[in-house]
């Protein structure tokens, strides 16, 4: 961790931008959309809703991910254990403000057309009822972004492997705030995928 965190309490952002990107064929997070790169993009809105309270965290090629979203309002957290799946980077995350964030808003940077103004949407959401969770839905599909209190710190940092953090959303079906998110969909696996986005915009 580059920077320590020093604010006590309140919502912190989480950018999930370590994976290898293997159906990509380079690292994705680079790719630029709209001129600037994803990793970037998905920063910036967390830092437009968390401001300081925003964290990075970077795995496969994280020095050139870093240089791409500098600078950083928050800090950069470097997860070793990229190679192991999505899971690793959503503990490696919580572990980095267990001890001072109340809840934890994860985002992903692959999801080009999620904005600021959904964002804020699920953080108004949330702090209607701060013990619960929220939300995104694209189709059948429940996911990020999404807000988890901190009674739920414990099941994501236990989470492994690939498939992030949808175990700990099933497990809590009673105790979910849902917005529906169209946007949320179109997320980024192939450079294919990338330039779909550009006749959807």
């Amino acid at each position: 961790m580059d920077k320590p965190v020093t604010e006590p309490g309140g919502l912190y952002a989480i950018v999930l931008a370590a994976g290898e990107s293997r159906r990509f064929g380079s690292t994705k997070q680079l790719a630029r959309f709209r001129g600037e790169p994803l990793v970037a993009r998905a920063l910036r809105l967390a830092e437009t809703v968390c401001g300081s309270r925003t964290l990075l965290v970077a795995g496969k090629d994280w020095r050139r991910v870093h240089a791409a979203s500098a600078p950083l309002e928050g800090f950069l957290v470097r997860n070793d254990d990229y190679a192991e799946g999505i899971a690793s980077s959503i503990a490696c995350g919580v572990r980095a403000v267990r001890a001072q964030a109340s809840a934890v808003l994860i985002l992903l940077a692959d999801q080009p057309l999620v904005d600021a103004s959904y964002v804020s949407r699920l953080i108004g959401a949330w702090r209607d009822n701060g013990e619960r969770f929220a939300c995104s839905r694209y189709g059948e599909s429940l996911g990020p972004p999404s807000i988890f209190p901190r009674a739920a710190f414990d099941e994501l940092e236990a989470l492994e492997g690939d498939r992030g953090a949808r175990p700990v959303l099933d497990a809590h079906a009673g105790e979910l705030t849902v917005l529906d998110c169209p946007a949320g969909s179109a997320d980024v696996d192939t450079p294919a995928d990338l330039a779909a986005l550009g006749d959807r915009v």
